[in-house]
């Protein structure tokens, strides 16, 4: 099985941009567990800014171009540096993608990109795959990894993208302004209804929303990828949701 998981920058790092340690080390114990029962996986890693965010010392997420570009230099450095330490510990090598918009949009480009990526997979190494921030500019702002790794699991005919984020799935209301509101299962068309359950961005350090995680279930559901929107505070969830377990909001096509 042939899955992509995308870590959002709320599940890696705490409010202050400092990484989250036991969070980010126990997805990659289990990242390398699940790698070890046979599936191939693939990684898109947001948190690049806000970990750049922390390592500078910067009072918050800059809002200028060139500083969320010095961030993102930085933070990359340490993003990949964490994981190769941690996976190795368990064995696994880790290969870096910086990808931008121009990648995806020329032929060209994207067959390099995705004959890269499956080479990798053929090597047995875990692919980790980041919007190229330190020299794109419209990608920062109108970009998101919601809507990478759903095109990342559509170019590798991957089975399931899992989005982890710092939410439990898909609600018919905000939970956090309406105690009534309940957790949907299974979706099996992004409709114009679902779309109108989604509202607002995510955390302050990151760039994503509800919109964007359903932007992303289109691009799966039209390409025959199954989608998870789980929370990330529980990685431990990736096993159940794997094995097809009611885990989150799971997308299926009709």
């Amino acid at each position: 099985m042939r899955t992509v998981v995308k870590i959002g920058t709320s599940t890696l790092a705490h409010a202050t941009g400092h990484l989250n340690i036991r969070r980010v080390e126990e997805i990659c114990k289990i990242i390398s567990d699940i790698k070890n029962a046979g599936h191939e996986i693939i990684m898109v890693s947001s948190g690049a800014i806000g970990m750049g965010v922390g390592k500078l010392g910067l009072p918050g997420r800059p809002n200028d171009i060139p500083t969320k570009q010095a961030s993102a230099a930085v933070g990359q450095c340490e993003l990949m540096y964490v994981y190769d330490k941690l996976f190795s510990e368990y064995n696994h090598t880790v290969g870096q993608l910086l990808i931008t918009g121009a990648d995806i949009e020329s032929e060209t480009r994207h067959n390099n990109f995705s004959n890269t990526l499956s080479r990798l997979l053929e090597l047995g190494a875990i692919p980790i795959i980041n919007e190229n921030d330190t020299v794109a500019t419209d990608e920062i702002v109108i970009g998101d990894n919601d809507t990478l790794a759903a095109i990342v699991a559509k170019s590798v005919k991957a089975d399931l993208l899992v989005l982890l984020s710092d939410i439990d799935g898909l609600y018919t209301a905000d939970p956090h302004k309406n105690p009534d509101a309940k957790l949907i299962q299974e979706v099996n068309e992004v409709s114009a209804e679902i779309y109108e359950l989604a509202s607002g961005k995510g955390s302050e350090l990151g760039t994503g929303g509800m919109v964007t995680k359903l932007n992303a279930a289109k691009i799966c559901l039209e390409s025959g990828c199954q989608m998870v929107i789980t929370n990330g505070d529980h990685p431990e969830n990736l096993y159940s949701i794997i094995d097809g377990e009611s885990v989150g909001t799971r997308f299926i096509a009709k």
